[in-house]
């Protein structure tokens, strides 16, 4: 079979299965559908310091990379957090700064995006020179499935291929229609980057607004939460779901949300828990309290940043009686 028939076999697999899931989300008429762009919480642990540092741990790895320091000795985790502290270390000034903690944090905390990007990237650049180009993505994900006029799933090709297009051109800074690999995670993943937030806005709005008016109204945005499905009787989120649409959606009270509403509600300017963390562990290490830290103050407290196994005696029965 060939490389392009296969493509189109993944991808109407894929649609399929979007379907499927479409339908099963309407089946359920009383669940409801979130849009709301939240970040990530840094861990499900409690952040008690004076309990333990798991919360930190996580933070500052990621959970599941927080496990395998967790199976490492007190040397083996110093030598490895030493290496992680060179990533960190942006500018390469021999210091750490809050800023560049943050950055770490994020990143460790995202990090199953930039591995969905690198299988993706994979599998897009064709030509394998390290860079996508629009006539490759376009190629890779729709090939000649664009040929059939009429597709037995329903979707259709070119809408979305239109729409792809335009995001692909609002990731692609330089506009060459070629992307790097940060341009390309900006386009799978636009809720991220800044400058990708209005495309995010965008089709939002043009996925709810039904009657194409450039705005959301109360029944829209109910609508695209809930299926009445011959129900005559709402569930209690959906009337609450009206009231906040009125007292804190609809800011101007006109009974409709614009553009910048709508970023409001899908794009909430969250408290920073990356950065709040960050400065937390700069506070905690930083020996000479310059406000920057060296890899030797990480090092130092390494048992703060990722830990190892239990060296203790005692403590290392508690945690086998726990298991």
């Amino acid at each position: 079979m060939a490389r392009s028939d296969l493509i189109i076999m993944d991808l109407r697999q894929f649609l399929t299965w979007l379907s499927l899931c479409t339908a099963f989300a309407l089946s359920k008429p009383t669940e409801k559908k979130d849009r709301v762009h939240h970040e990530p919480q840094l861990s499900d642990k409690v952040h008690n310091d004076a309990q333990s540092f798991d919360y930190d741990h996580d933070a500052f790895l990621g959970a599941e990379e927080a496990k395998t320091f967790d199976q490492l000795t007190p040397e083996e985790s110093k030598e490895r957090l030493g290496k992680i502290v060179s990533k960190i270390d942006g500018d390469k000034d021999g210091f750490v700064t809050v800023d560049e903690l943050k950055d770490w944090i994020k990143f460790a905390q995202k990090r199953w995006i930039y591995e969905d990007v690198e299988r993706q990237w994979k599998g897009h650049d064709l030509n394998e020179d390290g860079l996508v180009s629009w006539e490759e993505y376009k190629n890779a994900t729709y090939g000649y499935v664009l040929d059939d006029p009429d597709p037995d799933d329903g979707f259709n090709y070119k809408q979305m291929m239109v729409r792809d297009e335009r995001r692909f051109k609002m990731a692609d800074k330089d506009g060459d229609l070629i992307a790097t690999k940060e341009e390309f995670t900006a386009f799978l993943h636009p809720e991220e980057y800044d400058y990708m937030k209005d495309i995010v806005v965008q089709e939002t709005m043009e996925d709810i607004d039904k009657n194409a008016d450039g705005f959301i109204d109360l029944e829209e945005y109910i609508g695209d939460m809930y299926s009445h499905d011959g129900n005559a009787d709402e569930p209690e989120w959906v009337k609450t779901e009206r009231e906040q649409f009125v007292e804190f959606r609809d800011k101007n009270r006109d009974g409709k949300m614009d553009k910048e509403e709508t970023k409001d509600w899908i794009l909430p300017s969250d408290y920073d828990h990356a950065e709040a963390e960050a400065r937390h562990l700069v506070y905690e290490s930083d020996q000479n309290k310059d406000g920057r830290l060296t890899k030797e103050e990480i090092v130092d407290k390494y048992d703060l940043f990722v830990g190892s196994q239990a060296t203790d005696f005692g403590e290392a029965l508690v945690r086998h009686d726990e298991f």
